[in-house]
């Protein structure tokens, strides 16, 4: 039996992965094999050493301490694509707000309210609110993963815009599932030439934070209009500001306010709506528990943002799985403690990313509880685990 605790109210979707005679599911667990987390803070938990996997319902894992996590042997999963329908939705919606200033004549609209004559006043005022039509517009869409392919082809087939997009690790799946009236450009730069739109879809690491400021905004079209709904941190605050001040940039529309644009004139700040959708949160909650049943139970790994991928069937024997450091000479440790002990090894699998690296191995019978002692202890491993059939 698997115990998992729950850091949030997360969707009972999650019972369709996480079967009650396999599992057992409480928000109170204390010692934990797996945790399905959403936006709860980690980074001052204490970790249980029977914490073997988090999954984190939703894209980012920012809450969440990665590095603690694999210092531990603690396998990270997010759930990436889960909440792109939702968030390409509103990214849409974005362009349009961003367009007709529908929130600034809304807001008008409700001020009329005790007026005499409200219908005449609404076709003399009406006026301040003209803005153009998307339709022939050059929208720019930077990052082509499972959002930015959606938004791209939303807007060329469903409002013809003239769409480019720009991601230098583009895979095969995003590439083969982009329209053909999206153009594809070779660098940022030539992607918003002369874009009259721009969305950003790119993750946020050392060499995006900041990206949207005054160099990058300089070297724009006069007017251009602006949309974050990735990370705040993505674009400066201040650059926003002045470059709206200078009429450089009429809109800026973004999903993450700040102090310092939650009240500026001509940015629109929602209240990160992205994913919230009722459909979205169970994609992201059922997806996290799935990849949190398919490691506890078999050993496979897929969509960790700390360890490599690894597919594997249902274990045909006993397997072992070793998280260590990507450091040269563990493997043949590995293999030679094993066959030390007369165990052959039928099937092995390495894997590796960045610093860490995961060994997998199915053996030619079952092993005690002291060759697994053994292995954990070897240098680099932090983490061995017997999976049985």
């Amino acid at each position: 039996m698997f115990k998992i605790q729950t850091l949030n109210a997360i969707s009972p979707v999650i019972y369709n992965a996480l079967s009650a005679d396999t599992y057992m599911v409480s928000n109170n667990e204390p010692t934990p094999d797996g945790i399905l987390v959403r936006s709860a803070a980690m980074h001052d938990m204490e970790l249980p050493e029977t914490l073997l996997a988090i999954a984190r319902a939703g894209a980012g894992t920012n809450n969440i301490p990665i590095d603690k996590c694999s210092q531990q042997g603690i396998v990270v999963f997010n759930t990436p694509g889960a909440n792109a329908n939702a968030v390409a939705e509103l990214v849409m919606a974005g362009l349009l707000l961003s367009s007709r200033d529908i929130f600034g004549g809304i807001t008008w609209a409700k001020g009329l309210k005790g007026q005499d004559g409200i219908e005449k006043l609404v076709e003399k005022g009406k006026g301040q609110f003209v803005g153009p039509e998307l339709r022939g517009k050059k929208l720019a869409v930077i990052g082509l993963g499972a959002i930015g392919a959606l938004v791209a082809n939303a807007a060329a087939q469903g409002f013809g815009m003239d769409v480019i997009g720009y991601d230098p690790y583009i895979s095969v799946a995003h590439a083969w599932a982009l329209s053909r009236a999206v153009h594809r450009a070779n660098s940022v730069e030539e992607a918003v030439r002369d874009a009259d739109y721009i969305t950003i879809h790119v993750p946020l690491m050392a060499d995006t934070k900041g990206m949207v400021n005054d160099a990058f905004i300089a070297g724009l079209k006069k007017g251009v209009r602006i949309l974050n709904f990735s990370r705040g941190e993505l674009a400066d605050p201040e650059a926003i500001k002045k470059a709206i001040a200078a009429e450089q940039l009429s809109c800026y529309v973004t999903d993450f306010p700040c102090a310092a644009l939650v009240d500026a004139e001509k940015v629109i700040c929602l209240p990160h709506l992205g994913a919230s959708t009722p459909e979205s949160e169970d994609r992201c909650a059922e997806m996290a528990a799935a990849q949190m049943r398919d490691y506890l139970e078999r050993g496979e790994i897929r969509n960790s943002v700390n360890l490599p991928e690894i597919v594997l069937g249902m274990p045909e024997g006993s397997r072992i799985l070793l998280i260590h450091m990507n450091v040269p000479g563990i493997v043949s440790n590995i293999t030679n403690l094993i066959s030390g002990r007369g165990i052959n090894i039928q099937n092995m699998l390495n894997k590796s990313r960045g610093d860490m690296a995961v060994t997998v191995l199915e053996l030619s019978q079952q092993p005690d509880d002291t060759l697994l002692a053994a292995l954990a202890k070897l240098n680099h491993v932090v983490r061995a685990r017997l999976i049985h059939k």
